[in-house]
């Protein structure tokens, strides 16, 4: 029996009042730009009455260091469009 799969593991950015067009635009600028590409992946939530939109950069451990460089991008995309961002969550190296 081979060993199972390594889990990925995510950064979670909650962005903090960000409007459903604004959503929507920074998702569009994530899809074609190349520092999202796989092996990385990209898990969206959006806002809703009463709780804020969040992102989430999921990656395998071997891939840390491109999600490391997206969540890099992700924040100057964020700037462009003056989001706040409330919380950034980034897993342990382990």
């Amino acid at each position: 029996m081979s060993p199972p799969a390594p889990a990925r593991q995510g950064i979670v950015f909650t962005l903090d009042g960000l409007d459903e067009l604004d959503f929507a635009r920074v998702l569009r600028d994530l899809m074609h730009d190349e520092a999202f590409k796989k092996p990385l992946q990209v898990q969206a939530e959006e806002p809703r009455a009463g709780g804020s939109a969040r992102l989430t950069l999921a990656f395998y451990p071997e891939h840390r260091t491109a999600a490391i460089h997206a969540m890099q991008r992700l924040k100057t995309i964020l700037l462009r469009y003056g989001v706040q961002v409330d919380s950034v969550v980034v897993p342990q190296d382990g």
